[in-house]
């Protein structure tokens, strides 16, 4: 029975184990999809841009080159490459999708026709083989330098072959159906007839076919170099989308200052110091009566929504949540880089869970909840600073401004008070001359008793 159940117990935690990597790559490939999609969406935009603002250009090239009522042909053509690309740019998905493919292939298809058949409306008759001595091959690379923005490796390689294809299957056609223009073989033979590479260039009814392969063989190594370019950038933006999902999941355990500080150095809280800072501390007043007479479920629901009401203010001003304390939590301001109003950043944080708290009373009177009490207390001093782990990070800050802030939290029971503040700290307030206002409506106490101290000390509070 005891191997049984040894065995058994293995068993389940290396499902267990399967299980959570599992779950670990599932959630990585989501952020990865999230970053490809976001990214081609990005990509698609630019690209219909670069397709809406290179057509209108060529259009106007072409005018200047040639400026006849004939060119309102090839205008109709890059008009309806625009449109094409609107369509691209709404059928376009991370993944395989058939209609983004067909939009992409009748791309090619519409350029190729426009470039290789005669133009309807020209005025005077040229040889077909002309079509390919007009260099208009080149203007596929506008299309495939715009597929690098927004397609996968494997689409822009896809151009380059379906436009080499195309481009040649175009050529063997009319290389078979068209019929040469007589007379104009004969005379280049009778200008060039010493050299066969000269007469086949200057012959109009030539298709020199060598340069129409070379042509699309470099088309094609072009498209194969660029689309290990874009499998070399997607791996980068899945990577990049990996370090975003590391840095979330620590941006739920430390603060976002820490976070900041952990990802832009590589021992960023190594160097143990001393520095001035405001410590926080907030508890719940009554919690072990109060608790006693609820479902445990219902207390870890109350502790949860306490902890994020609280948590939301911490960071909204600027603080570091240094950990929570069953009922309540401790919070640094000016940690792990003290800033210039690290004093009034705790003190207004400590009115806005305040204010908090009265908000969320007021929904729990609603629901018939008891009002939920908590007393916070804060100093400003010297405080050590830095990291005592080994191989977990343990950001700490300890030192006598810590125990004085939770002795003041303390003090709230005693005052009747919400808030207590050392002088020390409103004194930093006012120096800090940020928000001076923070110290309207406080009570002041002289001579209190603080354990751990040699002398009593003044405190202000706000019921």
């Amino acid at each position: 029975m005891t191997d049984t159940a040894l065995a058994s117990g293995t068993s389940a935690v290396k499902a267990a184990e399967r299980g959570s990597m599992q779950q670990a790559a599932s959630a990585e490939s989501k952020f990865a999809e999230a970053a490809l999609d976001a990214h081609k969406r990005r990509g698609l935009q630019l690209a219909v841009r670069a397709r809406w603002i290179a057509m209108p250009v060529i259009g106007v090239f072409l005018i200047f080159i040639n400026p006849a009522w004939e060119m309102l042909y090839y205008q109709g053509i890059l008009l309806l490459l625009c449109l094409n690309g609107w369509f691209i740019s709404r059928a376009g998905r991370v993944g395989r999708s058939r209609v983004e493919l067909a939009l992409i292939f009748a791309d090619l298809l519409i350029m190729t026709a426009g470039m290789v058949v005669p133009n309807p409306f020209a005025s005077q008759e040229f040889p077909v083989a002309m079509q390919y001595r007009f260099d208009n091959f080149q203007y596929f690379f506008v299309i495939l330098a715009a597929g690098t923005m927004a397609y996968s490796w494997r689409t822009v390689i896809a151009i380059g072959v379906w436009t080499a294809a195309m481009w040649l299957g175009a050529l063997a056609l009319a290389w078979w159906f068209a019929s040469p223009l007589p007379g104009l073989s004969e005379a280049a033979r009778a200008a060039f007839p010493w050299d066969p590479h000269l007469l086949a260039f200057f012959d109009p009814n030539d298709f020199v076919v060598r340069l129409r392969v070379q042509e699309a063989v470099v088309f094609v190594l072009v498209s194969v170099t660029l689309g290990f370019s874009v499998r070399r950038f997607n791996g980068l933006l899945r990577r990049n989308a990996s370090l975003t999902r590391e840095r979330a999941n620590l941006s739920r355990y430390f603060s976002p200052n820490v976070v900041e500080q952990l990802s832009q150095n590589d021992e960023p809280l190594k160097q143990v110091r001393s520095e001035n800072v405001a410590v926080l501390f907030i508890d719940i007043v009554g919690f072990t009566r109060l608790s006693a007479e609820m479902d445990p479920r219902a207390v870890i629901d109350l502790l949860h929504e306490f902890h994020g009401r609280m948590e939301r203010e911490v960071f909204r001003h600027h603080g570091t949540l240094d950990k929570y304390l069953g009922d309540g939590l401790m919070a640094t301001f000016g940690t792990p880089v003290s800033g210039v109003r690290d004093a009034s950043n705790a003190l207004a944080c400590a009115h806005a869970m305040r204010d908090s708290l009265e908000k969320w009373n007021r929904e729990r009177a609603k629901q018939g909840k008891p009002e939920i009490r908590a007393g916070i207390g804060i100093h400003y001093g010297e405080a050590l600073l830095g990291d005592i782990g080994a191989n977990r990070l343990e950001y700490a800050v300890i030192g006598m401004t810590v125990n004085v802030a939770a002795r003041l939290e303390n003090l709230t029971r005693k005052l009747q008070a919400r808030i207590v503040v050392s002088e020390t700290l409103a004194e930093q307030v006012k120096a800090e001359r940020a928000e001076p206002e923070l110290l309207d409506g406080a009570t002041r106490h002289p001579g209190q008793e603080v354990r751990g101290l040699d002398q009593p000390m003044t405190v202000l509070a706000w019921g």
